[in-house]
């Protein structure tokens, strides 16, 4: 095991991981990433700087970087502990770079990815210093000293990462159409009030707001006296035609629309016109990230048939969830339980204890990895609404809950699932399920 000189010090006992002989002494890179330049801070064990400089984000940069500290002499034999913050794609070409490149034995180096908030906690302790690249890397070279922080040490591998550009690209373009249809509803209430209030509840017009039917409507009513004044076998043919004999039942349908339309607030000209210029363009936006979702979906399930799994067995969970999940979590080796896992998707509960008080209602804490909780929430969603173990569960927990009982329910379903996920991938068995 190395060997680091100093109480303070043995901290980085666990960020070198076994092996490292003792001969060797540790020399600490902290490195500010940004999309042109690469700030380095090279730190010996007693916090003393070796030196600091900038390099391209560039391959070539980053070889010049390791040149230079692999023709220093007086680093001829040591281990070298990198370290940069998470900072999306402009930091993965380094972060690879340094993990594959022959210039420095595996054996001789580790690569360790910062979370970003935890970092500015430990600057923070500064109180004296400022904040510039230079500091930042010195920041996060004095961390990696002390190997106080969170870090990943484990490589995703290439399929994952692979698969993750596609499931954080589909995030990305969900979250957006989400947004965009939040806007829509907006607008929707200045030209048809009631239909938008009665939007979600069991009393709505249509089913589902954003289905063709309903924005095909929107789009061909110029306005709500329109809807209300159309005659009503005409409204009933539309529906018809439109909903492609869907409907059960288009008359009622009809009637409940003009009687909504003839309740609803009135615009003027030129503010209707306006609102239904806005409204068309809303609808192809909404439209345009439908498609995009089924195209990535084919995508997703092509690619993530490359990767062995059994998540695909839990009911509920087809193979696009299943890859949002795979992506994320990679190899799951690399946790040590599933506790560890639940930690790094963010679906873990602060502690508020003073005393022999202890708060009952704590909040998720802040940070984990956003796409990898999304994905569990989605897929215990899904889960809950199929597998009556699981359904039973999230029931519970919404009716012990008064704030919120939806969210906070389903979140404490996607715990739960965190635990099968972690066992189903370990050991490479299907899920059953249980019928009673």
């Amino acid at each position: 095991m190395h060997k680091c000189p100093g109480r303070l010090l043995q901290p980085t006992f666990n960020l070198l991981g076994k092996g490292v002989k003792a001969m060797l002494d540790t020399v600490f890179i902290g490195i500010d990433v940004s999309s042109q330049t690469n700030v380095v801070h090279v730190m010996d064990q007693a916090g003393n700087r070796i030196w600091a400089d900038s390099f391209r984000n560039s391959r070539r940069g980053s070889e010049q970087m390791v040149s230079r500290l692999t023709a220093d002499a007086a680093l001829q034999d040591a281990f070298y502990c990198f370290g940069l913050e998470a900072t999306g794609c402009f930091g993965k070409g380094l972060e690879m770079f340094l993990r594959e490149t022959p210039l420095i034995p595996a054996k001789r180096k580790a690569v360790h990815v910062l979370n970003p908030k935890q970092v500015k906690r430990f600057h923070d302790a500064y109180a004296d210093l400022q904040k510039d690249d230079y500091i930042d890397a010195f920041v996060i070279a004095d961390s990696l000293r002390f190997g106080r922080l969170a870090i990943k040490e484990a490589a995703v591998e290439d399929k994952y990462l692979a698969l993750q550009r596609v499931t954080r690209w589909r995030y990305q373009t969900a979250q957006e159409l989400t947004r965009e249809k939040n806007r829509y509803l907006q607008n929707l209430f200045l030209k048809f009030s009631s239909m938008a209030q009665l939007q979600g509840s069991q009393d709505a017009l249509f089913s589902n707001t954003f289905g063709a039917t309903a924005l095909d409507f929107i789009e061909d009513f110029e306005d709500v006296d329109q809807i209300a004044y159309t005659h009503v076998e005409d409204l009933i043919q539309y529906l018809i035609d439109h909903g492609k004999n869907h409907f059960a039942d288009p008359q009622q349908l009809a009637q409940d629309i003009q009687k909504a339309a003839r309740t609803s607030y009135r615009l003027p000209k030129a503010v209707s016109d306006s609102v239904n210029q806005v409204l068309a363009m809303q609808i192809n936006t909404i439209r345009f990230y439908e498609q995009q979702l089924k195209e990535i979906d084919k995508v997703i399930e092509r690619q993530v048939q490359a990767i062995p799994n059994t998540l695909t067995s839990i009911p509920g969970i087809g193979p696009v969830y299943a890859a949002g999940l795979l992506a994320e979590i990679g190899d799951v080796k690399r946790f040590e339980s599933e506790a560890a896992l639940a930690k790094f998707a963010g679906l873990t509960w602060t502690k508020h204890q003073s005393g022999t008080f202890q708060q009952e209602n704590t909040h998720l804490i802040q940070g984990g990895n956003r796409f990898l909780r999304y994905y569990f929430c989605q897929a215990a969603n899904l889960v809950r609404q199929h597998d009556p173990d699981y359904q039973k569960y999230y029931l519970s927990k919404y009716r012990e809950t008064a704030k919120s009982p939806h969210k906070r329910a389903l979140v404490l379903t996607a715990r739960k699932l965190v635990r099968l996920v972690f066992v189903l991938l370990r050991d490479g068995t299907l899920y059953k399920l249980q019928t009673r």
